[in-house]
């Protein structure tokens, strides 16, 4: 774990070897959390785990000075790379999907609405995070790192430098902000 902490470290001071090697050392651990984000709804935005991980990884790579302490932080920016790059990717498939030149086809209907239904709600919990960042930054930081990468509590609390107890109370929160917003009963 300490060289770990020494490669981010080096990493953040612009060493490009030591960046491929905490991506390299990390690459498990980030398999792990684009699957589990991916089978809990992110499918619909017809990316595969392999993509997601190498997509936030660029992002991470043009990241100017990532400040990740330790494995618990670099994880923490990696949820906020897949946010983006998922949010980026349903954004650019609903322009298409809007006359971006691709030929028409008629589909079954019940499969566009899965599909469609799955996308809006990932971009509503986007929109309702953008939203939710000018009142409580916190309770954004840990849906991206829940609901967008899959971190358990002990994770976030590492990342964030909170107790677990903390963390539990801040993501109820957040179900509940969410839960009214998606619901359309209020604005966060």
């Amino acid at each position: 774990m300490a060289e770990l902490t020494a490669l981010i470290r080096r990493a953040h001071d612009g060493d490009d070897v030591a960046r491929n090697a905490v991506f390299n050392q990390l690459y498990g651990e980030l398999q792990k959390l684009a699957r589990a984000r991916l089978a809990r709804g992110g499918r619909h935005t017809l990316l595969e785990t392999s993509a997601l991980i190498n997509e936030a990884f660029i992002r991470l790579a043009q990241t100017a000075g990532l400040e990740a302490a330790d494995r618990s932080h670099y994880l923490a920016y990696a949820s906020q790379a897949m946010r983006s790059v998922i949010v980026d990717l349903i954004r650019a498939r609903s322009a298409e999907r809007r006359g971006g030149g691709a030929a028409h086809v008629t589909l079954n209907t019940s499969i566009a609405e899965r599909t469609t239904s799955g996308q809006e709600e990932i971009l509503r919990v986007h929109e309702v995070l953008e939203e939710l960042e000018r009142i409580d930054e916190r309770v954004v930081r840990v849906v991206e790192m829940r609901y967008f990468a899959g971190l358990t509590e002990q994770e976030m609390a590492a990342a964030l430098g909170l107790s677990d107890r903390t963390v539990r109370r801040v993501w109820e929160k957040a179900r509940l902000l969410l839960t009214a917003a998606l619901a359309g009963e209020q604005e966060p």
